[in-house]
């Protein structure tokens, strides 16, 4: 069966109770789990461009879990089901499909022409600093072409919010246009220095995570975490701007204002903050930060939600609470 042979497709923000299901998704996050009784069972994560959910497969075996790798597009059939809120799916067979058999447009969130005007938009931005030195290290990662290609492609997350290959350059975007307003509406902020931190404190993600296909973290991701990569990066290229200018070098405390955005913009520790936000900047860029990521992420669970019928979402324990969904 191929995608591009049918004249629709189920995608994944239409499964409800008890939707049967026929279609291809892109795999990720294989297991092969035992259940209370210790039968196998397999577990996936299957997505299109709308989302992703969990599939589980009953009475597996070795070789159904040998037979699918991380980032195939598989064939699934079952049904869906609602558990705890959400919806999963219950599949009676998982194949996997040849590549060329698909429509990959079923599986880009975010098309060219949206990457092409979030780039423009995010080269003005980067090109609008009056101060020297951010100007000139600005242009050390925009002439990078790898840099600005992973930037480009990135997830900002894998589940929690902007989950989607070029979701980094969404969120961030958005986020430095936002720190450009309140920085003008606050004159006691520097606002060139918190827009340059906004556009620099998820940077790491580009080789946190991997995106080629599916979504995951990479082993230094999991080993490091993105915020030492995101001040591993600004070293390199504090080094390289200095050599494209150096009578606009930047001062050992400015890179240490830089350096302090990035490993405290979660905010706190139990975040993941090894420090707090100690500057006007710092903690400004943490709210913001937190303003985009939350908007992003219940924006997602009022779409993905399965009380299609119903004002208000199912519970989520998340965020310990429902969401009304009237935008009138």
């Amino acid at each position: 069966m191929a995608n591009g042979d049918k004249m629709s497709r189920t995608f994944i923000n239409q499964l409800s109770d008890g939707t049967k299901l026929d279609e291809v998704f892109l795999a990720s996050e294989k297991q092969l789990r035992p259940n209370r009784q210790g039968q196998l069972y397999l577990q996936l994560r299957i997505a299109d461009k709308t989302g992703s959910v969990t599939a589980m497969k009953w009475n597996a075996e070795q070789s159904d879990y040998d037979a699918i790798n991380n980032g195939d597009y598989v064939r699934v059939q079952g049904n869906s089901q609602v558990y705890n809120g959400a919806v999963q799916v219950i599949a009676r067979s998982v194949a996997t499909v040849e590549r060329e058999t698909i429509n990959e447009a079923d599986f880009v969130t975010m098309d060219i022409k949206a990457i092409e005007e979030l780039t423009i938009r995010l080269t003005g931005l980067l090109r609008s600093f009056s101060d020297p030195q951010l100007a000139n290290l600005a242009e050390a990662y925009l002439i990078d072409e790898e840099f600005m290609r992973k930037f480009k492609s990135a997830p900002a997350g894998i589940k929690h919010h902007h989950a989607y290959r070029g979701g980094l350059l969404r969120h961030v975007v958005d986020l430095m246009e936002t720190a450009r307003f309140v920085g003008d509406k606050y004159p006691e902020l520097n606002g060139d220095l918190l827009v340059f931190g906004a556009f620099i404190h998820d940077s790491g993600k580009v080789d946190e995570l991997y995106y080629e296909r599916e979504l995951g973290y990479s082993d230094s991701g999991q080993l490091i975490g993105h915020m030492v990569m995101g001040v591993e990066i600004l070293t390199i290229k504090i080094k390289e701007a200095a050599q494209l200018a150096s009578e606009s070098a930047v001062s050992p405390e400015l890179q240490t204002k830089l350096k302090h955005m990035i490993m405290s913009h979660h905010g706190e520790a139990e975040f993941g903050s090894p420090v707090l936000p100690m500057t006007l900047e710092a903690i400004t860029l943490h709210l913001l930060d937190c303003l985009d990521a939350r908007l992003a992420a219940v924006n997602q669970m009022i779409d993905d939600d399965v009380n299609q019928d119903s004002k208000w979402t199912v519970y989520n324990p998340a965020m310990q609470r429902k969401i009304y969904k009237s935008k009138d």
